[in-house]
């Protein structure tokens, strides 16, 4: 749809660049400004002074509410220019003030999945992944090269250093410092960052059978609390345990964490 058919739902005090993608029934607020090489999904709404840069894709069925800055070039010392994108899937809502930077020539592109909840002043530097359904809450600040696996909460204040990968359905505590990968389905929190159990009330209210959650559980004890260092728990794991989808995810997962994992409880 055109820029032209859709004029009744931009207000005449915002600025569009012609050469945007504009899809049907979005909304775009007094003072937005939208740049060209930008696309934004059908029922979209664009908030009073909110900024969508070149390289910026938006989704259906977005909020972006004011003062948010999606598409800005990254804070890459490194970065030359090149043509790099934002990508934010549908039913996202981005709060006041939050930031999205453009990838870089390592992924080319920086991407927030669908259904995500991003509060307000929360950032996501260049080359992040943030997957489906997950919920940052305010002032969280994702670093450069930053993987956010699908179902993820993280509360308010909390840094992830760059290369981090965050397990599907963890939870990371507010305040808390992310120096180290967090498998999936734990809650982590304290300094140093640590491993305080499975994130099993997050899990039944996204319809996982008790069989699954205690399978996780069995899993974490074996890892975190039954003593030795975490490779001999692995190959523990790896034998007595009986297979599963969860033993071969949460396994698979700590295999490849070259950057190591999370501490235990003690």
């Amino acid at each position: 749809m055109s820029q032209a058919e859709t004029a009744s739902l931009i207000s005449p005090m915002a600025s569009v660049h012609p050469d945007a993608q504009i899809g049907e029934g979005v909304t775009i607020g007094p003072f937005a400004t939208i740049e060209a090489n930008t696309q934004i999904g059908p029922e979209t709404w664009i908030g009073p002074n909110a900024t969508v840069l070149s390289g910026s894709r938006i989704g259906a069925h977005c909020r972006v509410f004011p003062g948010a800055v999606i598409g800005g070039m990254p804070q890459d010392l490194k970065y030359a220019g090149e043509n790099t994108t934002v990508v934010v899937g549908d039913h996202t809502t981005i709060r006041e003030c939050c930031t999205i930077n453009r990838g870089t020539t390592d992924r080319m592109t920086t991407r927030v999945g669908s259904h995500c909840l991003l509060m307000a002043y929360t950032h996501i530097a260049h080359d992040a992944v943030v997957g489906d359904h997950c919920v940052l809450a305010n002032n969280a600040n994702i670093a450069g090269h930053v993987t956010v696996e699908d179902w993820v909460i993280i509360e308010g204040v909390v840094a992830v250093q760059q290369f981090v990968r965050i397990g599907q359905h963890a939870f990371v505590a507010g305040g808390s410092l992310v120096r180290k990968n967090i498998p999936p389905f734990v809650k982590v929190a304290r300094e140093p960052l640590s491993y305080i159990g499975v994130n099993a009330i997050g899990l039944r209210r996204r319809g996982f059978a008790d069989e699954f959650v205690r399978a996780v559980e069995d899993i974490y004890r074996t890892l975190y609390v039954t003593g030795g260092n975490m490779s001999q728990a692995l190959k523990v794991a790896e034998l007595e345990l009986p297979v599963s989808d969860a033993k071969e995810t949460i396994l698979d997962f700590i295999r490849a964490s070259d950057k190591g994992i999370v501490r235990g409880p003690f």
